[in-house]
This record gives C-alpha cells, structure tokens and sequence, in this order.
C-alpha cells in the first residue's frame, strides 16, 4: 500500500521534461507567445534570427519551448531542432491572408520529417483581436488540418498580447503529454 501511494505522491509533485518546438513564418507572434507565457506580460520584440528557449512550469510537466525565427531563409534551420521534439507549437497569424498557403505548405513540409512523426502539434491562431482575422475553422481548413489522419492536433484561437487562449492551448498540450506517459 505505501508503494502506490509513494508512486502516486512522485507522480504527482515531479515535473516530466517536454521539449516542444514552436514555429511559424516571421511576425506571427511566435515570441511574444514565449514571453507572454513565461512572464506574463508582453515585451517588445525583435525579428528572431537563431532561436529563444525558455522553461514553463505548468502543471506537472516542465515544457522546454524552443521559439525559432520563421523568416523565409532560417525555415530550412528548423530541421535541425526536431531531434526530441514531443510537441510542435505551430503559431499563424489569423489576420495574414496572403501567406496562409505558405504556413500551410510549411508545417506541412515540417510535419513529414520523420523526426517528427510522434510529434503533437497544437496550432495557435494568432492575432485574433486584428480586423480581417480569420477564425479557428477558417485556419483549421486553409492549413489542411483534416488531411494530418495519423498526428494528434489542436487549434486554438489565441490573442498572444492579451493572453487570450493561451493557457487553453497549453491544457490541452499537458492533457495529451500526460496520456502519452
């Protein structure tokens, strides 16, 4: 009887190491994302060129979040940050129109990489206070979301400023990192 209960105890208080990996084309909020989340606030930011990674605490998983630039020249960089990787962050700016087909054809792209064949992906539809910002559904079918059978995915309509969202999306990233233990 004091084994499970020790087992349950340890359960319970020890934080399981996640790497997650978020990407998406530039300015579509990837590290305001990071740094809403981590501090709660938002701060000014600048083109990333390289990477930020950050740990969060939430619930019992530790999420070590690597935060890529998405310019169109560091994109062919991402592959070399998925050796782990048990999540993917997807974040799409919900208002730009005109360069879903390429977010599409990224993740996409990103997704057929072996490495990330385990890989969880939970997109943020970003910017979702902007004027013109298409919802949840209209992202879910202009990125092919239907088509990923064999991948577990999620999409949350996110406002990385206000927080709106995001702590949604994370629930359902610690809920489906805990079931795969």
């Amino acid at each position: 009887m004091g084994l499970i209960l020790s087992k349950a105890w340890a359960s319970l208080v020890s934080k399981r190491d996640v790497r997650l990996l978020m990407v998406g084309l530039d300015a579509a909020g990837k590290t305001t994302v990071l740094y809403k989340l981590k501090l709660g606030e938002v701060v000014t930011t600048i083109p990333t060129i390289g990477f930020n990674v950050e740990s969060l605490v939430y619930k019992n998983l530790s999420f070590n979040v690597w935060d890529v630039g998405g310019q169109d020249k560091i994109r062919p960089l991402w592959r070399y940050y998925y050796a782990n990787t048990e999540g993917v962050i997807f974040v799409v700016d919900s208002s730009d129109r005109d360069r879903v087909a390429e977010s599409r054809d990224e993740l996409h792209r990103m997704l057929s990489d072996d490495e990330l064949r385990d890989a969880t992906l939970l997109v943020f539809a970003n910017k979702q206070d902007l004027p013109n910002a298409m919802n949840a559904a209209e992202i879910t079918d202009k990125l092919g979301l239907h088509s990923l059978k064999q991948r577990n995915w999620y999409i949350q309509s996110t406002c990385a400023t206000t927080g709106d969202g995001l702590y949604e999306g994370l629930d359902w990233m610690a809920q489906t990192m805990n079931n795969r233990k």
